[in-house]
């Protein structure tokens, strides 16, 4: 069974440093996409970044570029968001996702829609 459980939110002032956890099991990262999302009070869930190992592809939107860094710790079996120079945009609930890698193209994983398997999601929250 696949499980995804995110840690590390909180409240942080603007221009502070976050890292979000996401413990995985029930899988294996080569075989899958991980993915980032996020939703903020009254707007629709948007892709922040993903990462497959198979072919080492990262990719992050646009608002988080050169500020969030996603990794994936095999030994572990978990992955990271460090979110750094964080704004007030940011305050969100911060979800991580997957999705075998063979089933979906590169090019549609930043679509929630794509995604099977989610964690219960992480509020981070950033003061001005």
């Amino acid at each position: 069974e696949v499980q995804l459980v995110e840690s590390g939110g909180g409240l942080v002032q603007a221009g502070g440093s976050l890292r979000l956890s996401c413990a995985t099991s029930g899988f294996s990262f080569d075989d899958y996409a991980i993915g980032w999302f996020r939703q903020a009070p009254g707007k629709e869930r948007e892709g922040v970044s993903y990462k497959t190992s198979v072919d080492d592809t990262t990719l992050y939107s646009d608002s988080v570029k050169g500020r969030f860094s996603i990794s994936i710790d095999k030994a572990k079996n978990t992955v990271y968001l460090q979110m750094n120079s964080l704004k007030p945009e940011d305050t969100a609930i911060y979800y991580c996702a997957a999705v075998p890698t063979y089933i979906v193209a590169h090019s549609l994983l930043f679509l929630e829609s794509v995604y099977d398997y989610w964690g219960q999601g992480a509020q981070v929250t950033v003061s001005s």
